[in-house]
């Protein structure tokens, strides 16, 4: 007997590749991670290239694996891509000792971190669509409604 098959745990609109013991820590990989957050796949694999941290080549490889799950797994469109989620976690920690002065030691530790990146099929608004969209009088959350020819009445005012 085996066990039954796991529950899928993302939508049937995306896809995710896991990068697991990065030897760099965390806090250096969320920098890069936090670059590419909610961008559509092609810009964050652009901002990716051209980023001057070491870490952003292996990033961009496996950015570059979860848009090939989409196309190839999940037959999703890969022009309409975007980075929903990109995790940093903890891996383990390496402890190494460094000589110091009067026969003692200090304790060096080597962080090693784990990256999980999402991309998910939707609809990309560019800024163009977004500042047509505004001067129209619509905005993204419908706040902006037309008033009518008389105004807003104020109370007590006489007319």
């Amino acid at each position: 007997m085996s066990k039954p098959n796991h529950p899928r745990m993302l939508a049937e609109t995306e896809a995710e590749a896991v990068l697991r013991n990065i030897r760099v820590s965390p806090r250096k990989l969320n920098i890069v991670a936090t670059s590419i957050r909610n961008l559509p796949a092609g810009r964050a694999i652009a901002e990716l290239t051209f980023s001057k941290k070491r870490i952003a080549q292996d990033v961009k490889k496996l950015l570059q694996s979860a848009v090939a799950n989409a196309e190839n797994n999940h037959q999703l469109d890969v022009d309409r891509l975007v980075v929903t989620t990109a995790e940093v976690g903890r891996g383990i920690v390496m402890r190494r000792f460094q000589a110091r002065g009067r026969g003692k030691a200090a304790r060096v530790e080597k962080w090693f971190s784990h990256l999980r990146i999402v991309v998910a099929e939707r609809d990309i608004v560019t800024k163009a669509e977004k500042r047509a969209s505004s001067a129209r009088g619509v905005s993204a959350a419908g706040r902006n409604r037309p008033v009518d020819a008389a105004g807003p009445i104020i109370e007590g005012a006489q007319a």
